[in-house]
Order: C-alpha cells, then structure tokens, then sequence
C-alpha cells in the first residue's frame, strides 16, 4: 500500500515538479535537496517517494514540509516514481536521484533549453560528474570531489563547476531528466515491469520516441555531481536487458547508437536513414533474443 502526503505551499506555482525517489539514504537525499534549494534559480516543488524509510526519512520530509509518497516496503524507481508523480503541480517534470548535488544553475539551464526549443516534444538531460574516467560524452569523468557526504569537497566543486560545462550532446536518457507533463501522461511514466529499475532509463526514452518525440539532447551546461550508486548497489537487480530486447525487439544499445545518436556533441535531427548497417543490426538483435 502507497501513502501520499502533501503540504500547502508558501510559494507560486513551480516551474519544475522534481521526483527523487529514496531508499534509507538520508545523509544524500539531504545534501541533494539542501543543492537544490541554494542553488536553484527558479522555485520548484519537491516530490519524493520514500521505500521504507527506516533512517527517519519520512519524519524528516514532514518537518521540511515536502511533499511525498510512501511504501513500507521498497517498491523500487518504477513505481515509486509513478506514485510520486500523483502530487506533483508543475508543467514540467524532473527525474533526479537522491545521490546527486545539484551545482549552480543547473534549472537555469535546462530551462532555457526549453524555451529555446519552444515545443512540448522533447526529453532533456543534465550532465552527470563522476570521479571514475570514461569515455561517455554525457558525464563529465574523471573529476573526484568525494566518493561519499563526509568527503565531499563541496567548496571546490562550487570553484570548479563552470570550467566543467561541455557541449551539448544527444541522446538524453538519464537524470537528471526533464519532460512535459502531457508527455508523461501519454506514455504512463516509468514501466513498472523493469522494477526496481535497471534499464528504465532506455525504456523510458524508447516510450517517448514511440509517441513521437525526436529532441533528445543532453545540456552541457546543466552540472550535477553523482556520488554513483548509493541505493542501487544495495539492490537485487531485474534483468534489465533482456527485458529491453524482449519488449522492443532490440537491444538498449541499438536504440542508442541508431536512434538517439547517443554519444555524438553535433546536434543530431534524429532523422536516420533504414541502412544495411541498421537492418543487420536488427537481425542480429533478434536472433539473439530467441538464443
């Protein structure tokens, strides 16, 4: 059974309703939410979904006056995100994850983003900070400010962050996230079936292309730092793969490089060609799924 809990609000109406779902995690949802509120440039409603809460989270979002759902036990991203979803009011819906600092006018430009583009029909992403090097165009690598709170080295990630930004890329698929409202309607938010939650990131992306949706573009600008992992390692995890490649007959990864041009920094028009490359792709996706 799912409670909901909401509060009268002292402000206007929000520009962003941001879902953090939140599993025993206190110590980061804390930091998460105090990122948001300091360095946030327009005011947004906080919604949370609370699995379990054992640590005192629930009493702590009552005292803050947060809004939230709540499962006694935990439910995963799927669904939590879904029940949260009920008590937001903003047009615009953000997915975060409560392991991430929001860095200075990560709003600001996701927002302008968005009127730049000027229409409903997109999916956009902040830029994700990591202490781990890779090579993936959506995080910025390799930057280690504190693998855990008593770490973090927040003031010289506050110095560092402008010099962090890097171009726009395509692709968005991952939080912090940011549609419509009517678009989250249209496609019922996350799948519930990929609970607790491995590969409904690309699931989520692949509703969205269905019904439509071409502008998929990660902000460069937009900063978050992520501690990685802090709820996920704790959980057993569904077969998120497999299940991708069962429901849309291709693997996560075919949905990115042919469909999303993820990765790529040139504005992409997400208009491709069927090419042989794509059709043997394909075929090979599906005789995988029947192995």
């Amino acid at each position: 059974m799912i409670e909901y809990f909401s509060h009268a609000r002292k402000q206007g109406v929000p520009l962003f309703s941001i879902i953090i779902p939140t599993w025993n995690n206190l110590t980061y949802l804390q930091t998460c939410i105090r990122s948001i509120r300091q360095n946030s440039a327009y005011n947004h409603q906080i919604v949370l979904h609370i699995n379990e809460g054992m640590d005192g989270t629930a009493e702590w979002a009552k005292k803050e006056q947060i809004d939230y759902s709540y499962s006694a036990q935990n439910v995963g991203i799927c669904l939590g995100c879904n029940a949260a979803y009920s008590l937001t009011k903003a047009d615009y819906i953000v997915y975060m994850n409560d392991d991430m600092y929001a860095c200075p006018d990560w709003d600001k430009h996701l927002y302008d983003a968005i009127k730049e583009y000027g229409k409903d029909d997109f999916y956009f992403s902040g830029t994700q900070i990591e202490r781990y090097p890779c090579d993936n165009a959506f995080i910025v690598s390799g930057k280690d400010y504190g693998d855990s709170i008593q770490n973090f080295d927040e003031q010289r990630l506050l110095r560092d962050y402008t010099s962090l930004a890097v171009p726009d890329w395509n692709g968005a698929s991952f939080p912090p996230s940011v549609m419509h409202r009517h678009f989250w309607n249209l496609i019922g938010g996350f799948s519930v079936e990929f609970s607790p939650g491995m590969y409904s990131d690309p699931d989520m992306s692949r509703k969205l292309w269905e019904v439509g949706v071409r502008n998929f573009r990660g902000i460069g600008k937009s900063l978050v730092y992520h501690f990685i992992s802090k709820s996920v390692s704790r959980v057993s995890h569904n077969p998120g793969r497999k299940q991708f490649l069962k429901k849309w007959k291709m693997t996560a990864n075919t949905f990115y490089t042919f469909y999303l041009d993820f990765y790529n920094t040139k504005q992409s028009s997400y208009i491709f060609p069927i090419s042989l490359k794509l059709k043997l792709k394909l075929l090979s996706d599906r005789i995988r799924l029947h192995l």
